[in-house]
């Protein structure tokens, strides 16, 4: 029987025995929630809904590119990050992939898909999981694709801009694609944040990974996408799926969030606040790991209770175990940051877990 991988399953149960509704931090979503003008936008589009969305996504694609300084051109939207990957799996159709250790399960998925052979990168857990050089050496001829989620995902952590340059180079010494997944740079702090699609005109083959899911709050829309300045690849996305994979309401969706730049201000110095609590308050806990993440959600390790996931659930808590990635294993979580109360009452149950235990 397939068994899902992620967060974010608050439909397999619905409520505690108790029938209190779960707080769910096992999904990395931003905590301000739906913008206003982003809800109107998806209200306004139901009447529009009796036509085919554009294949194109032509006014969004305009609106984005504006949003992110980018040319048009490179730019391919889907059915959230997700659906994106596996197209670039069929549309690159690579032999041989290099991954993080651990890192975001649905890379391998999508490339298990086309039959890819993975090999990994295990982010030393010595040095807190970091990405290191010692990964220049994995970059041999023969590899088609190179993956780097940044930040990472589940760590939080971000890659140095001079190796993540190197690993870039390389890739193209060797003709691999390197795909790079900013999915959660938006919320790194501005002095560590940085992005690689100032890049694209001068390696095409470096892809970029965005979605709008968790910096605008819109999981549920279903809107992701990438960037490349490989014309040739924007092509074969388009052909290896079907046309009308961004409905007309994720598209109007899209063209409102880019214009949400308050929203953002707000958002990203509010998660930066709860992040620095949340890292702060889980450090004094006995027994705790908690790693230095940069995005919107915090790693850590706690050997016991082993039982700390069914715990929290029964008190009405959702956190992600992180024991199913490669090269980690049981004690190891990933929770969101969320909004202060929820934040505040996510530690006073985990106080009083580790009391008792």
């Amino acid at each position: 029987m397939y068994q899902y991988q992620h967060g974010g399953d608050i439909y397999s149960q619905k409520t505690t025995a108790e029938g209190k509704s779960f707080v769910d931090f096992s999904a990395n979503i931003n905590p301000l929630g739906l913008p206003k003008g982003v809800k109107k936008a998806i209200i306004s589009s139901l009447a529009s809904c009796i036509n085919y969305p554009d294949a194109f996504c032509r006014e969004l694609k305009i609106a984005t590119a504006e949003f992110l300084q980018v040319k048009a051109d490179y730019l391919f939207f889907g059915n959230g990050a997700a659906d994106v990957l596996f197209r670039l799996a069929l549309s690159l159709k690579p032999a041989k992939a290099l991954l993080l250790a651990p890192t975001f399960a649905d890379y391998e998925k999508a490339l298990r898909s086309v039959d890819c052979e993975i090999s990994y990168y295990n982010l030393p857990k010595e040095l807190g999981f970091t990405v290191e050089e010692g990964i220049l050496e994995q970059l041999q001829p023969g590899l088609d694709i190179v993956v780097i989620c940044n930040p990472n995902n589940p760590t939080g952590l971000v890659c140095q801009e001079a190796l993540l340059q190197r690993i870039l180079d390389r890739c193209k010494q060797i003709g691999a694609t390197l795909l790079i997944d900013e999915c959660f740079m938006d919320f790194v702090p501005t002095a560590k944040a940085y992005s690689f699609r100032t890049r694209l005109a001068d390696y095409d083959n470096l892809v970029i990974l965005k979605a709008f899911t968790k910096t605008f709050a819109i999981p549920g829309v279903r809107l992701g996408y990438c960037m490349t300045g490989n014309t040739r690849l924007i092509a074969r996305l388009h052909e290896v799926g079907q046309d009308w994979n961004v409905s007309i309401m994720a598209q109007e969706a899209g063209k409102a969030a880019v214009l949400e730049k308050a929203y953002l201000t707000k958002a990203f110095a509010y998660v930066e606040k709860q992040r620095t609590f949340l890292v702060k308050e889980l450090r004094k806990l006995p027994r705790i790991t908690v790693y230095d993440s940069l995005a919107n959600y915090i790693f850590f390790r706690l050997p016991e209770p082993r039982n700390l996931v069914e715990q929290l659930k029964e008190r009405g808590f959702l956190i992600r175990s992180c024991a199913n990635y490669h090269n980690l294993g049981e004690g190891y979580y990933r929770i969101a940051v969320k909004k202060q109360s929820e934040n505040r009452a996510l530690l006073k149950e985990l106080k009083e877990i580790l009391k008792n235990n």
